[in-house]
């Protein structure tokens, strides 16, 4: 059975509170460490008023203590953004906290506009041309310190954080091939460069201490109802999300909205066609049939799924049918 994983935005929707967010990423969190996911991932994003977890590390805590056997991490940290020492006492604070199942998973991007990049970092230094170098000095801090090592990691050094590359170019599947790394790509809003990168990380992989073979994992959106009507219907939000956002209009989660994509110009359903290719949306058979064509496919190693969905019960529905349906293939096969 193809594992699946979550990836959660702590999405702040129309009519409640990001109290309420990150809330529900925990409870979110709990459901699908019963329904057998491999891991919850939380990303970071900056000055998005519909998306809670900026803080990811803070939120990876939370939803760390409210769980006991799911892997939690992050999908992933923006490291330009950060000293890859701060990062290192962190997700090796989490580890000595919540033992052997933090993930750390690292991206380029800042998450962000430039001029909230700049609020973060006050100055460019930390751009991502020195990306490939931070991510070596990072997982330095986690190795047993030398003797005369001048700077460690206090929590960090000598704790097992697995590292992963994020990706949605052949950059970070050229880099996770060269240091041993799994790969995960944001197939999920960026589909347009998955199979060429994914090919690329294949046949580039140099076999590492943490990792012997070339692991991949995809992102793919997945809206789960009990009819498939009512699955596209719940889908419209993330579409409104992405219009919204593509028009400069970023904002909270909207609720689902009847014949949305039957009212946009055509160039505008074009784009998000493109966008959202990587989606599978529908009943639990749909579901199922889209799982195993896009796996079949793919080739994946592991599905890391994303449902922005504005109702939290039909978010935790979605989840739950969702992993029914992966559960249905395994049998079959």
């Amino acid at each position: 059975m193809t594992p699946l994983s979550v990836l959660d935005l702590a999405p702040v929707v129309q009519g409640s509170t990001v109290q309420q967010a990150l809330h529900n990423s925990r409870d979110l969190a709990q459901h699908a460490e019963k329904w057998g996911y491999k891991r919850f991932w939380l990303a970071e994003h900056h000055n998005m008023r519909g998306i809670a977890s900026a803080a990811t590390s803070v939120l990876i805590g939370h939803v760390a203590e409210g769980t006991s056997t799911i892997r939690v991490g992050a999908g992933g940290i923006m490291l330009p953004n950060h000293a890859p020492l701060q990062i290192a006492e962190q997700f090796g604070t989490l580890a000595a906290l919540y033992g052997p199942r933090i993930d750390l998973g690292l991206g380029r991007a800042p998450g962000t506009d430039q001029i909230t990049a700049r609020a973060l970092r006050r100055t460019m230094v930390g751009d991502i041309d020195r990306f490939p170098a931070d991510v070596v000095e990072l997982m330095r801090y986690f190795q047993p310190a030398q003797p005369g090592q001048a700077v460690v990691a206090t929590p960090g050094e000598g704790l097992d954080v697995p590292v992963w590359i994020l990706g949605s170019s052949q950059f970070g599947a050229h880099l996770a091939a060269a240091l041993g790394l799994p790969y995960a790509f944001a197939s999920h809003f960026a589909p347009a460069e998955m199979e060429t990168a994914v090919a690329a990380y294949r046949d580039r992989f140099e076999p590492s201490a943490q990792l012997d073979k070339p692991h991949v994992m995809l992102a793919l959106n997945v809206f789960a109802a009990d009819t498939d009507e009512e699955a596209r219907l719940l889908f419209t939000s993330l579409q409104q999300a992405f219009v919204n956002l593509a028009t400069g209009m970023p904002g909270r989660l909207p609720p689902p909205m009847e014949g949305y994509e039957a009212r946009l110009p055509a160039d505008a359903k074009a784009r998000l066609a493109s966008a959202l290719r990587c989606s599978v949306v529908g009943s639990r058979e749909t579901v199922r049939k889209g799982l195993a064509e896009f796996i079949g496919r793919t080739g994946a190693d592991e599905l890391i799924i994303t449902g922005q969905i504005h109702d939290h019960a039909a978010r935790l529905r979605s989840f739950e049918i969702t992993a029914e349906a992966n559960r249905e293939l395994a049998s079959a096969a």
